[in-house]
């Protein structure tokens, strides 16, 4: 089985810039437009200090001051700052809602990606880490496009513009102030190549730390029963340290190659204009509109730099949240393949025949196991923990595809059963039943939308589920709270035994469906199985070993294999480890009832 650690190595830079810029081309006419406003606003903010030299030299030092020409250049002049914040404006409402929309396809695309993949891939990679890349290295994305790319594309252009207008005003003093170009492509390729390292490990680390979070919140009942709040509270605040750490490490490079570093550059070539100008003034006049201007451009020209060096730092980590999301794009770990006949419905019998499978490929979790199971019979699957009970769901379910042997639907080979049939016909009702809020009806009829009132109440009376709910204040119309948390543990599991009867499968499995409730729960499931073997065949993994007695076939697993075999009252006679676990569970419910009238 392919090994996962690759996945918290991101993309390479250059492939994941190509994919992002994929995801740009269907939004192109926006783009565009969004281009030619930005670039209609720069050169409106770069020709403002053009008419101020203008009026500097040909009116100011000349005190020529005729009142036409000076209110049209007042004008021109109001008219080009008010254009340019109009269409910087627009330019930015453009970019942030194409940005949004191409995060929006990026996270729906990697949901998707995420989706396809098999139940191995959930097994081994973290669940907090891909919540991480979902919802975090997405966001992070999200301001390249909106922050990032914009302020890239504006600057560039000003800067752009700036030489245009300082080539225009003297072009030995351009020439010369182009030699900091250079000097600032050095401090970026310099930056780009530890921040990428840098980034890569921040985020590395903020999965870890969501992952440990995840962890705690979801086993919080095991963390308090134990009293290890202390020693999770401890571990969480080493991976937090870590990311503190590698935060640092960026922020330290941040701190000594952005804004610092550009700042020394700009005093530099202040320096060197004005010494330009201070040699010129030695020979000759010198031209203070020109001189202006070029100070001012100067100015100008060194704030998109700064801009632009500070957003290399979100840049570079929006290419590395990229690399990481498109890295599990790429992953690739489907389902068990399927080629599925015609097959329009099961018929309810089941059968496995020398099927063999380990989870890692080393170890051996179901060992030739062979078994059958008739339309309208009940079969039990026991044992102790590890055997592999859960393990035959899965290979059932078709989450995963046995290493060796044949597992048969109506004769048929489970590969050839269509998705749709294989959903449809096989109900699975876990031991952690989901009650959301709303009312009971809402609930049943979760996975049956379309189902009415009538079907609902025919499915809660051949589970039994109708004695209770006839007795809440509304019936099916009573609401209940976030997990329903007003029901018995018993009455969650009816409810939700009856959510997958009403949706009338073939085959019904019942995982540990009664390992959590209490003896009088546990009976009033016993009463449900037993309606319920008149409508489809039940496979039941069991802990409580009462539940079973009246099954048809009970099978004992141990280590993976078919210990024992028979019915309730012929495996008791062998008096083998089925007979050694139900004598257990007597005496421990004995112990238990005798605690209880002590107390």
């Amino acid at each position: 089985m392919q090994s996962l650690e690759y996945l918290k190595i991101p993309l390479k830079q250059k492939d994941t810039v190509r994919r992002l810029i994929r995801y740009m081309i269907p939004h192109r006419r926006m783009l565009l437009i969004s281009f030619l406003l930005l670039a209609g606003g720069t050169a409106s903010e770069i020709a403002g200090p053009l008419l101020v030299q203008h009026f500097i030299d040909n009116h100011l030092t000349e005190r020529y001051f005729p009142l036409e020409p000076l209110l049209a250049l007042g004008g021109f002049y109001l008219f080009l700052y008010l254009s340019s914040a109009v269409m910087n404006y627009y330019q930015s409402l453009f970019f942030q809602k194409t940005s949004l929309a191409i995060v929006r396809e990026i996270r729906n695309d990697v949901f998707q990606s995420v989706e396809s993949l098999g139940m191995s891939f959930f097994d081994r990679f973290n669940n907090g880490a891909i919540i991480s890349r979902i919802t975090n290295d997405t966001e992070q994305i999200k301001e390249l496009y909106i922050t990032v790319l914009a302020a890239f594309v504006q600057n560039i252009f000003f800067i752009i513009g700036v030489f245009a207008a300082m080539f225009y005003l003297s072009p030995e003093l351009a020439l010369w102030c182009l030699a900091v170009m250079p000097v600032l492509y050095l401090l970026i390729a310099v930056y780009h190549r530890y921040s990428s390292i840098f980034y890569a490990e921040m985020s590395e680390k903020l999965s870890g730390l969501n992952s440990r979070l995840n962890e705690s919140i979801q086993g919080m009942p095991v963390i308090q029963q134990f009293q290890q709040e202390r020693r999770m509270i401890d571990t969480f605040s080493r991976e937090n340290k870590a990311h503190y750490k590698a935060w640092m490490k960026t922020m330290k490079l941040d701190g000594l190659l952005l804004r610092p570093a550009v700042d020394l550059l700009s005093i530099a070539a202040l320096m060197a204009v004005l010494g330009f100008f201070g040699y010129q003034s030695m020979n000759g006049p010198v031209e203070i509109g020109v001189l202006y201007a070029f100070v001012n451009y100067l100015d100008r020209m060194f704030e998109p730099v700064n801009q632009i060096m500070q957003r290399l730092s979100m840049f570079q980590q929006s290419i590395v949240s990229g690399g990481r999301v498109f890295r599990l794009m790429e992953h690739e770990e489907p389902p068990p393949k399927a080629e599925p006949k015609t097959m329009k419905q099961l018929n309810g019998s089941l059968s496995f025949e020398h099927v063999s499978f380990s989870y890692d490929g080393r170890t051996s979790v179901l060992d030739d196991v062979s078994f059958s199971v008739k339309k309208g019979e009940m079969l039990a699957v026991a044992g102790p923990t590890g055997s592999g009970k859960s393990t035959i769901i899965n290979l059932i379910e078709r989450f995963y595809a046995p290493d060796r042997g044949t597992i048969r639907f109506d004769a048929e080979p489970l590969e050839a059963v269509p998705e749709k049939v294989l959903r449809r016909d096989v109900g699975l009702v876990l031991q952690d039943s989901f009650i959301f809020s709303g009312s009971i009806l809402d609930n049943i009829r979760m996975y049956a939308g379309e189902a009415d009132e009538k079907e609902v109440r025919r499915a809660a009376e051949i589970t039994g589920a109708d004695l209770f709910i006839q007795k809440l204040p509304d019936g099916y119309h009573h609401q209940l709270g976030e997990r329903g948390t007003s029901l018995s543990a018993g009455e969650k599991q009816l409810l939700s035994i009856t959510r997958t009867v009403l949706r009338k499968p073939k085959i019904l499995i019942l995982d540990e469906a009664t390992a959590s409730v209490d003896t009088e729960s546990e009976g009033q499931i016993q009463r449900a199985l037993e309606s319920m073997r008149e409508h489809m065949t039940l496979v039941v993994i069991a802990h409580r070993l009462s539940t079973i007695k009246k099954a048809d076939t009970i099978i004992v697993l141990k280590n993976g294999s078919i210990l024992e075999k028979g019915t309730h009252e012929s495996l008791l006679k062998q008096k083998g480890l089925y007979e050694a676990m139900y004598s257990l569970q007597k005496m421990k419910e004995k112990a238990d009832r005798e605690e209880a009238r002590r107390t």
